[in-house]
């Protein structure tokens, strides 16, 4: 892809699945790439696949919960990789004390939905805002951030979940508006079923022939084609590109 060589990009929860493949992706691209984390073996586990491919990539601790901690992640990216180009955003809280109790609204627990906010939603307005002065020294930059088919589709349960994730689609347009005049771009990638490490441990055969029988290609996603998407909305070769929020889930949710 075009202009995405010796670009310095923050993976903000890129210890495994979707976030893990993109980072690699991006290395691969020729992208110089700090990788943060809440799980840091998972992110120095990752960085050391990019190195020893021939890549370039730093791991780092970090909490989309805590405001200070975004605040260190980009200020290591800044020091170790010499400024910010770009941000993906990837990190949320799919932990079973989180999501899976995230019931429908009948069995509602307001302490599920404000730590879902917290993490999945105003996270990214941290790391979105955090990284802003940071592209705009480097005279511009992209950020794509992750949604999900949540918040299309209107599930019976995890209301919390797609109501954040429909609020990042709300905030991507936002920067996008208030930002792309100065050259900065923001941009969404909305998955629906990945077979990443988790999904892989936890959803049963049945489940997964349900839902690849709800689709309209003929395998189920993987971190890779998310990768594949993100890279691309990075790159200069989506340098027209700003404000959107694309479906990457086989076909499975069709709306405008």
């Amino acid at each position: 892809m075009r202009g995405l060589n010796g670009k310095r990009i923050v993976v903000a929860g890129g210890a495994t699945g979707i976030g893990a493949a993109t980072a690699e992706r991006l290395a691969e691209e020729g992208c110089r790439v700090l990788i943060g984390d809440l799980n840091l073996a998972g992110a120095e586990a990752t960085a050391g696949r990019i190195t020893a491919a021939g890549g370039t990539a730093v791991a780092a601790a970090f909490d989309l919960a805590d405001e200070e901690s975004v605040k260190a992640l980009f200020e290591r990216a800044a020091a170790e990789l010499g400024g910010v180009d770009g941000l993906f955003n990837v990190g949320a809280d799919l932990s079973p004390d989180t999501i899976g109790r995230d019931a429908d609204l009948s069995g509602m627990d307001v302490a599920v939905w404000r730590r879902t906010l917290e993490v999945d939603l105003i996270g990214y307005a941290h790391t979105c805002r955090t990284v802003i002065p940071y592209l705009l020294e480097s005279g511009g930059g992209a950020i794509v951030n992750t949604s999900s088919s949540a918040a299309f589709v209107g599930e019976p349960l995890r209301p919390a979940y797609a109501a954040a994730k429909a609020g990042v689609n709300a905030l991507t347009r936002h920067v996008a508006s208030r930002w792309g005049k100065e050259g900065i771009r923001c941009n969404g990638v909305s998955p629906g079923l990945v077979l990443s490490e988790t999904g892989l441990a936890t959803m049963s055969e049945e489940f997964k022939a349900a839902v690849l029988g709800a689709i309209r290609t003929p395998r189920l996603g993987k971190p890779s084609d998310l990768a594949a998407a993100a890279a691309f909305l990075l790159s200069d070769d989506a340098a027209w590109v700003n404000g959107q929020t694309w479906s990457i889930d086989g076909g499975g949710s069709l709306h405008d």
